[in-house]
């Protein structure tokens, strides 16, 4: 009785082992990614268009995920660059495919850019920068949907010593309250300060409220020495001066 032959072995296909395939969008995606990278590293970031820097940021949280589609109707959405990195992290994780990891990485660039504002604020007189200010104030600002009371605190030298948010609003009130301003003031031993709020409408026509709070808060600080250099109403990408329109 004749031998069964085993099936010949095929040396070249002996000892490959399957890999797992990779996702399709991380596949197509690599060499758009590598040349984003090339040309911010090599031309600066205004070779990139709005929205693929926004692929750039996402692409580091979400590495397997295909960035463009996502950053495209995140500015659809939110309408700017800017919109995208001042909107609520709830309203980005709307977005689908965002998530936490995606909000997160979009806060931390916006948050980035503010601290780097303030300190540049930091080293010099404010009242010798103020249309970095002003830039500071709007970046800050401007696409919050309730209004925000804000308190700059100047030493004597007009050196800023902080920057607080002092009360959160409604749609289209913010408190401020004179005697906490003060109380604030002699324990930062500021001897000046700079009011800020934001109209979320976007119009920066001071309303007879800002007028009253605003003479009250003088009023208040004048008594211990402490100057009101200005109050500003900051809007869509606008600043009204209370001294430049005679107000203060």
């Amino acid at each position: 009785m004749s031998k069964v032959s085993k099936p010949a072995e095929y040396p070249l296909f002996s000892g490959l082992v399957p890999q797992p395939m990779e996702p399709a969008a991380s596949i197509g995606a690599e060499g758009h990614r590598s040349r984003m990278r090339q040309r911010l590293l090599k031309a600066g970031p205004d070779a990139l268009a709005d929205h693929e820097m926004l692929e750039m940021i996402l692409f580091i949280a979400l590495p397997r995920r295909d960035t463009k589609p996502l950053a495209r109707e995140l500015l659809a959405r939110f309408r700017s660059f800017g919109g995208v990195l001042g909107a609520p992290p709830e309203e980005l994780q709307q977005v689908e495919g965002i998530g936490e990891a995606g909000a997160a990485a979009i806060k931390l660039v916006q948050a980035a850019a503010l601290r780097m504002m303030r300190q540049e604020l930091a080293t010099q007189p404010i009242l010798s920068t103020w249309e970095k200010l002003t830039d500071y104030l709007i970046a800050c600002m401007e696409h919050e949907r309730t209004e925000h009371f804000r308190i700059l605190f100047l030493d004597g030298k007009n050196k800023l010593l902080a920057d607080e948010v002092q009360g959160y609003g409604t749609i289209n009130h913010a408190p401020a309250y004179p005697r906490e301003i003060v109380r604030r003031c002699l324990a930062l031993h500021a001897t000046g300060v700079i009011l800020a709020h934001n109209h979320p409408s976007g119009d920066v026509t001071p309303s007879r409220e800002d007028v009253v709070m605003t003479g009250e808060i003088a009023r208040a600080t004048a008594m211990m020495g402490i100057a009101v250099h200005d109050h500003l109403i900051i809007g869509r990408g606008k600043c009204l001066s209370f001294r430049t329109e005679k107000l203060l």
